[in-house]
């Protein structure tokens, strides 16, 4: 079983920069691709972004692309996402997201098998 904790969220005026971070309970987290989801209540859990097992590969919505990264950092058993230029429409619950596989749709949310409590983000106009 493995644990993911995410942190790093607030409120943020719009414009503004948040760093997330998601902090695995795994030594192997390298063996393990990571996603960001996020979710507003009522709707689906939409995919954010992803990365796979070297970070060699990354993978965005087309909502945050240009604005926001993903990285890890194995050597902590972290994984983080970079939110820069927030507008007001990304406000929503942030979750990360892991499976220990090579090969996945990033953008599907069943092919993670481990999943944070998440982290609320919200940005104001």
């Amino acid at each position: 079983q493995v644990h993911l904790v995410e942190s790093g969220g607030g409120l943020v005026q719009a414009g503004a920069s948040l760093s997330l971070s998601c902090a695995a309970s795994t030594r192997t987290f390298s063996n393990y691709v990571v996603g960001w989801f996020r979710q507003v209540p009522g709707n689906e859990r939409e995919f954010v972004a992803a990365i796979n097992w070297s970070g060699t590969n990354t993978y965005y919505a087309d909502s945050v692309e240009g604005r926001f990264t993903i990285s890890r950092d194995d050597a902590r058993n972290a994984a983080y996402l970079q939110m820069d230029n927030l507008h007001a429409e990304d406000t929503a619950t942030y979750y990360c997201a892991a499976n220990d596989v090579r090969l996945w749709t990033p953008a599907n949310k069943e092919s993670y098998e481990y999943w944070g409590q998440g982290t609320q983000v919200t940005g104001s106009a």
